[in-house]
């Protein structure tokens, strides 16, 4: 019975707060962080990827409006690995149903891409380099 519980509480807390983002989200800009942590030696390929891959498909989503600003940043010193990250990209966009829009890029696509096949290669090795990926929605705090 505690399980039940315990599971019906975070479904109402989870309802609870999609009910208070989507009520802000016709006017609310939405800031996701993106964190890649990609296998020893990789980084660079994954970036490259990244950059030739994924990148162009944003930049179309920012010309169209959905996306207000797309910037990319790595570490210049380590940390220890349980809290290392190699490549963070954060998007600021336009409000919350862009952020969570699963076909937000797929109109451009075919425009950029004319052989796909060689673009879902590509996109499948990059996340093969993966060792762990996870979004980080922001907000800011008013100081």
């Amino acid at each position: 019975m505690k399980k039940v519980i315990t599971i019906i509480t975070g479904l109402l807390l989870i309802t609870s707060t999609w009910n208070k983002l989507s009520a802000q989200s016709e006017t609310s800009e939405t800031t996701i962080e993106n964190y890649y942590k990609i296998k020893w030696g990789f980084a660079e390929e994954f970036i490259t990827l990244w950059k030739r891959n994924h990148y162009p498909l944003l930049k179309k989503a920012q010309e169209k409006g959905d996306i207000i600003t797309v910037v990319a940043e790595k570490p210049t010193l380590h940390s220890g690995e349980d809290t290392r990250w190699d490549f963070k990209v954060v998007i600021r966009f336009k409000n919350l149903q862009a952020a969570f829009d699963p076909n937000l890029t797929t109109p451009y696509k075919k425009q950029l891409y004319p052989d796909l096949d060689k673009l879902n290669k590509e996109e499948q090795h990059r996340f093969e380099l993966l060792l762990a990926h996870w979004d980080v929605l922001v907000e800011q705090v008013k100081l």
